[in-house]
């Protein structure tokens, strides 16, 4: 079987970074249709949270696609996922408790606009540049990372409006982190001051930590400072979790890292094990003003996916899957750290948990987003499937299974070691 042939009869939206063809995966490996194994430090963008084909997660859709795999969201209830609802409930902070199953990240981002818009009776959106929501048109409406998700779109989502996030890439060059942060807080001012009322915003949406925009980490006192903006107006804020949620930072959500709780969350990717499957978390009272009707879904919350997130959550409490994130974070840290030593193209390490980039830069300074595909096209030819981030395109992010090993990170940093030694010169 070759690509090629093929390629024809798909979309050319459906482009991809290779001609791979995958047959198999287990744990942190792909296996293609040559016998090839590759190690995935992708895993489907942080989906596979347990690794290709966790072995629970699979016995777990076998048990129900022998019993029942879907019926009429609207007409019957389903044993696995009224039982998820109730677990997910259990580990979401504050009086995030109810929820709204959905099937992937975009859709639940849109379903969360909806229900800011519905609970507040307000128009405005505001979003963050940097920021990657989905690909829909509500979630490419407050979608910032790169302009060509938004090309020919327009006009898309009305009253939307961007403010900066404080990322270095965003911000006057030069700034520190407390510098960024201040900007960034009356950057928010000012766009109540100059464009639109705060009385008119329904919502503030945020990445805790910025995915695609680079894995920005920002600082307690920027998410604390919108927290309290939001608070102060009567404005809704939305946490988007898709990526950074459900284990991936080290806390079971992003925003526990900076003691915030959100209004509404939306959660995805990692939720079932590599199934799709999201959801909108938010509180009864929020919730209350979603009436019947006012949204829906066919496949959303689905027996079949639900079984496996609850395999997903059984997993994380026996296995201890967060400490095991914490400390394989720690150490793939470390590694990461001599690699910059090493190699003067490396600028920056970032991140939270097993959510780590690295970023290349050249001597001046200039962003090496160039450099970067050269590393991931010899990272490709070596056995290692690697991702960009950041909105220059150059950096590398780490999004390995949250079980990964020591020896797995190990070879994934040999093998950058070795491409860097091939490709750039001191």
């Amino acid at each position: 079987m070759n690509y090629e042939n093929y390629k024809q009869y798909l979309s050319p939206a459906l482009a991809k970074a290779t001609d791979l063809i995958m047959e198999s995966g287990k744990g942190c490996y792909m296996t293609d249709i040559n016998g090839d194994e590759y190690l995935d430090f992708v895993q489907g963008i942080a989906v596979n949270a347990l690794g290709h084909c966790h072995p629970k997660v699979v016995q777990a859709v076998i048990d129900q696609t022998q019993k029942l795999m879907n019926g009429s969201f609207n007409l019957v209830n389903f044993p696995n996922t009224l039982e998820l609802a109730k677990r997910l409930s259990e580990v979401t902070p504050g009086n995030l408790n109810s929820i709204f199953f959905s099937n992937g990240g975009a859709e639940a981002i849109d379903g969360a606009l909806k229900l800011a818009k519905a609970y507040t009776k307000r128009p405005a959106i505001i979003a963050f540049k940097g920021s990657f929501h989905g690909r829909t048109l509500g979630a490419t409406t407050i979608t910032a990372s790169n302009s060509k998700y938004r090309k020919y779109y327009e006009p898309m989502v009305g009253s939307v409006y961007f403010s900066t996030y404080p990322s270095k890439d965003l911000c006057p060059k030069g700034f520190d982190e407390k510098q960024r942060t201040e900007y960034c807080l009356n950057e928010l001012d000012s766009l109540f001051k100059y464009v639109v009322a705060p009385e008119m915003v329904a919502a503030i949406i945020m990445e805790p930590v910025q995915g695609e925009g680079g894995y920005v980490v920002p600082t307690k006192e920027f998410v604390q400072g919108v927290r309290d903006i939001c608070t102060k107006h009567g404005i809704l804020l939305i946490f988007d979790e898709i990526q950074s949620g459900y284990g991936r930072t080290g806390k079971m959500f992003a925003g526990e890292n900076f003691h915030v709780v959100p209004d509404i969350m939306t959660v995805g990717k990692a939720i079932a094990g590599g199934l799709p499957m999201s959801a909108v978390i938010s509180t009864p009272e929020i919730m209350d003003e979603w009436h019947a009707g006012m949204h829906g879904t066919t496949f959303g919350g689905n027996p079949v996916c639900a079984a496996a997130a609850i395999a997903v959550l059984e997993e994380y409490k026996n296995a201890n899957i967060l400490e095991n994130v914490n400390n394989m974070g720690a150490y793939l840290r470390k590694k990461l750290e001599f690699l910059k030593e090493k190699y003067s193209c490396i600028s920056d390490i970032r991140g939270l948990g097993l959510m780590v980039a690295i970023e290349f830069s050249y001597k001046d300074g200039t962003p090496a987003g160039d450099l970067f595909e050269k590393v991931r096209d010899k990272c490709f030819k070596n056995k290692l499937l690697t991702l960009a981030c950041g909105v220059y395109g150059n950096g590398l992010r780490f999004a390995a299974p949250l079980n990964v090993t020591e020896d797995e990170i190990d070879k994934g940093i040999t093998i950058i070691d070795k491409v860097l030694s091939e490709i750039w010169k001191k």
